[in-house]
């Protein structure tokens, strides 16, 4: 009667043990896969937004190469007021998924674009073009920190 009992023990605990491991081992593979699309998802975001900046920032100039009330002036405005109807939307998503320092990135990237829209609105040259593209670089610096990609796997070897 004891070893029965003894067996039946062995056989509860046995049966307990593979019921936490399976569901251990399940849980973490669900949080892995909600991890994958969630970077996959950021990743999208990151890229649209700076696709996105590039738009606006191209109708921009080329807004300020045309001339002033020609058809083609208006056409590159009403890009880039598209654009940057875009822009909004896509920085909208990048404050719910990004990391606080790509966040900080991108509203640098927001400000230089804002003075860009804003030359090119009153179809005023630009000073220098560099600050957008200094603040795209660090934009992308900060993503790839966000999503985890180490400064020295990127380098060609």
């Amino acid at each position: 009667m004891i070893s029965q009992i003894v067996t039946l023990v062995g056989v509860l605990v046995g049966a307990l043990t593979s019921y936490l491991s399976v569901t251990m081992a399940e849980r973490a593979r669900h949080r892995r896969t909600m991890a994958t699309r969630w970077d996959q998802r950021k990743l999208d975001t990151y890229i649209e937004y700076a696709a996105c900046v590039k738009e606006v920032a191209d109708a921009s100039k080329h807004s300020r190469l045309a001339e002033e009330g020609s058809e083609t002036h208006k056409e590159f405005i009403a890009s880039m007021e598209e654009g940057e109807r875009r822009r909004s939307a896509l920085f909208e998503a990048l404050l719910l998924l990004a990391d606080p320092p790509a966040i900080e990135a991108a509203h640098g990237v927001n400000i230089a674009l804002w003075e860009m829209v804003k030359l090119a609105r009153t179809h005023e040259p630009p000073p220098v073009a560099g600050d957008l593209h200094e603040r795209l670089n660090t934009y992308h610096e900060r993503a790839r920190e966000g999503l985890g990609i180490r400064a020295d796997s990127r380098r060609v070897r």
